[in-house]
């Protein structure tokens, strides 16, 4: 049983001490300490000589490795039995042959009976040894005569419990959490273990038995390893139906003559469980320095986000003895608030276009679960910089993670390129110090003329960096993770390829009027320039407006999802890199837009101009707005810009049907993990649902421009490598039938066919470059619409 003390314990440290991990995966991994477990160094030679071993050639040694290891084994424990293991190897560097052996007790292996032996010029030069010293044990004919485990989950848990409570319990029987605390990190740590391996509700006892089913320790097994207390609940709860799907099928071991099966159908696992007879020690509970031995049902189980090892008691159906998952986690340390300053940035707050809308205001933090080593750290191995040219750095920090105190960190590195050139490492970059604040004037008096943008360069860079940096976190909430391609120097261990966060050039010298961004495949740098624009007195910076940086971001995104991360050919022309430049327009509208609906303009405060840089603002109304499919064949819309922007207005079209009927949400992103990893709903997110199998489906967002944000970005993850604006469409609209089971179809369906790309838009004759003959449809599908309000003239205004 836990202590009470120490479960308050952690519940007032889970919310800053698991914080900190970004939402980490739940993973289980705990077992007992075996006393008998050492590295040894031979007191005298043991030689190959010793055991009277033949010299000669083998496998480029005088002897065979594998011969000696065996010898020295028997010469430990007599004639007990053991196997040398397949994975043995002589290392190529050091010529030291590292043999594996794993003990055998009645057939079956003893799991965590090991011996390790170092051999180097015929000689054992160390050991390691935890094989059992005790009896042979028998089978039990009376489950009453069973030894009790003398470790599982229960008693690592209650160990966790009693250090918490000694880290944090004060005099007054208070629990607030001291965060200068001399033992904040283990407290954390503590906090995190316990929170992953410690159910909040334990499976009951049971009584003994002399041989347990292991689909009932399969079952059961899952029940704690579940990545959240209401899967486990509902596994729980709906037991036995579960237990009936497990199929059990015998196979057999080369290894081993112990009774071994596969057990199909567990819930929550991404392939069959098996499970071997075998045994696991824990220590003696009368004599020190001995170990008994505990018969388990050793499972190997996949699931989608750890791969474990579990020994569950053979004779106790719900007792977990010990457990490992193969899954590690590229474990950065976080900054600690009490450590480093949390970075401030004065700069125009995200939804902030540019700053014809609003005044700077300071503002901090990221997205725990999108940037969990936040915006300025990554590990040193991660970092561009060659050896001896680090960057700045605290003196003080010997961390394997650095933390910078410039625009430069794991997503994105940002940095003045007022010289137009490749070259970008050691650009200037603002350094906030220690302080962390990054707050630079900006002063475009009107009496200037020219470059004066570079009077506020510093700004410039602080709000690329913010605003780059932003989209990442709120991209990455959305699906564009580690996996599907995005932009990262270091993938904690989740995927992907890394070293690619993005580049961020800020009043590049080598244009004007203009912004870019370029998309290699996945573990390639992205990189984006952003220049300075002439259009007005004075001068302007594509940097101060948010929907530029959005829009060449986006860019990245849909050359990413589209597919594959690997694949960078995608989007290249027609009305495929049409749509790659109208993502971008519609996602930068999106996010600037708020819940009192607004027509909106494309680049209008760098290009100085109302209507900004596309041909039409984007509006409901079709006056304003005129578009349809059909506008592709006109003049002057066979370049990428054009057709894009004809996408973006379909797009705006589709996702304000989505409002009208959901609703709007001002804060677009997903609310934070929580201690555990899962997502809440909150009021983002309708109440999560579940499979008959009790696995949590995906939560829908609630609000129509959110679940226009999701549903889009699903699709490029769904279209085809080079597709069409049906084939988009139809993505979009398979993204909804996959996210709510198409309950959105209709209104979808008739957002498409307001302009023109009906179920029945043709194109006859199309080229490469967008070319063409299209015929628009404002027809819906038959029966895709409970009530048929398909307008009678045309699109509805």
């Amino acid at each position: 049983m836990i202590p009470l003390i120490a479960t308050t314990l952690l519940l007032a440290t889970s919310a800053l001490s698991l914080g900190n991990h970004g939402g980490a995966r739940k993973s289980l991994s705990f077992g007992p300490k075996h006393p008998t477990a050492k590295l040894n160094v031979p007191s005298e030679q043991v030689h190959a000589a010793s055991f009277g071993l033949e010299k000669r050639a083998h496998c480029g040694h005088d002897y065979d490795p594998k011969e000696l290891a065996a010898s020295f084994v028997q010469s430990l424990h007599g004639g007990g039995e053991f196997r040398i293991r397949e994975d043995s190897y002589t290392d190529a560097r050091t010529g030291v042959s590292h043999i594996y052996v794993r003990q055998i007790v009645n057939g079956a292996e003893v799991m965590d009976g090991d011996i390790n032996v170092n051999i180097r010029d015929g000689q054992v030069i160390s050991y390691g040894d935890s094989f059992y010293r005790g009896d042979t044990p028998t089978y039990a004919m009376d489950p009453s005569s069973l030894f009790e485990p003398t470790h599982d989950q229960a008693h690592h848990c209650e160990a966790l419990s009693s250090h918490l409570t000694s880290f944090l319990a004060t005099p007054s029987g208070q629990v607030p959490f001291n965060p200068d605390h001399p033992t904040e990190e283990d407290a954390e740590l503590l906090a995190m273990l316990h929170s992953h391996n410690c159910p909040s509700s334990p499976l009951d006892d049971g009584e003994p038995e002399l041989l347990v089913d292991p689909s009932v320790s399969a079952l059961n097994f899952m029940m704690l390893a579940a990545p959240d207390a209401e899967v486990s609940a509902a596994l729980k709860a709906n037991y036995g139906a579960h237990l009936e799907l497990l199929t059990v099928i015998p196979t057999e071991s080369l290894i081993s003559t112990s009774p071994a099966v596969e057990i199909h159908n567990v819930p929550h696992t991404t392939g069959s469980v098996k499970a071997q007879l075998a045994y696991v020690q824990t220590p003696h509970p009368e004599e020190e320095n001995m170990t008994v031995l505990n018969l388990v049902w050793h499972l190997t189980v996949p699931m989608e986000d750890n791969a474990y090892e579990a020994f569950m008691s053979a004779t106790r159906a719900n007792r977990l003895i010990s457990v490992v998952d193969w899954v590690s986690d590229a474990y950065v340390p976080i900054p600690k608030p009490g450590k480093e300053k949390n970075p401030v940035y004065n700069v125009w707050a995200w939804g902030v276009n540019d700053p014809s809308e609003g005044n700077r205001s300071l503002v901090s933090g990221y997205d725990k679960t999108a940037s969990p080593a936040g915006w300025h750290a990554m590990p040193s191995s991660a970092s561009p910089y060659s050896a001896d040219k680090k960057p700045k750095v605290p003196e003080d920090d010997e961390d394997p993670i650095m933390n910078f105190t410039t625009t430069w960190g794991n997503n994105v590195f940002a940095h003045e390129n007022l010289d137009g050139r490749n070259e970008w490492e050691f650009n200037q970059r603002p350094d906030a110090g220690s302080e962390m604040i990054f707050d630079y004037n900006y002063l475009p008096a009107k009496n200037f003329t020219g470059t004066n943008p570079r009077e506020y360069l510093n700004l410039s860079i602080t709000q690329l960096f913010y605003t780059a940096n932003m989209i990442h976190d709120i991209y990455y909430r959305y699906g564009f993770d580690e996996k599907s391609g995005n932009f990262q120097q270091f993938n904690f261990g989740k995927g992907g390829k890394g070293n690619d966060a993005v580049i961020c050039n800020a009043q590049d010298g080598s244009g004007y009027n203009n912004a870019n961004f370029m998309t290699p495949p996945d573990g390639q740098n992205g990189k984006m320039r952003m220049y300075v624009w002439n259009t007005a007195k004075p001068w302007r910076d594509g940097d101060l407006e948010a929907g530029i940086v959005i829009h060449e971001y986006s860019h990245g995104l849909s050359t990413r999802l589209t597919g594959g991360p690997a694949n960078s050919g995608c989007l290249g022309w027609g009305e495929a890199g049409g749509m790659g430049e109208g993502w971008g327009d519609f996602y930068a509208t999106t996010i600037r837009s708020t819940s009192t609906y607004q027509d909106y303009a494309m680049g209008s405060w760098a290009a100085n101009r109302p209507q900004g840089i596309r041909n039409f603002i984007y509006s409901l109304n079709m006056t304003v707005n005129p578009s349809t499919y059909k506008t592709l064949d006109e003049p002057g819309y066979w370049g990428v810009h054009a057709i894009g922007e004809v996408w973006a207005q379909i797009l705006w079209i589709v996702e304000n049907r989505l409002i009208k009927v959901h609703g709007f949400n001002d804060n677009l992103f997903p609310p934070e993990a929580l201690p555990n990893g899962t997502i809440p709903e909150g009021d983002f997110y309708r109440p999560a649902t579940y499979t008959k199998k009790g696995k949590r489906l995906p939560l829908i967002p609630k609000h129509g421009n959110t679940l226009a944000f999701q549903l889009v970005m699903d699709g490029m993850k769904l279209q085809p490598c080079r597709p069409s604006f049906f084939d988009a469409r139809d993505a979009i609209i398979q993204a909804d039938e996959i996210l709510t089971g198409g309950e959105n179809k209709c209104e979808l369906w008739k957002g498409f066919s307001e302009r023109g790309l009906g179920p029945d838009a043709m194109l006859k004759g199309g080229t490469p470059w967008g070319g063409g003959v299209r015929t628009d449809d404002y027809t819906l599908p038959e029966g895709i619409c409970d009530v048929d309000d398909t307008p009678e003239n045309g699109p509805e205004e």
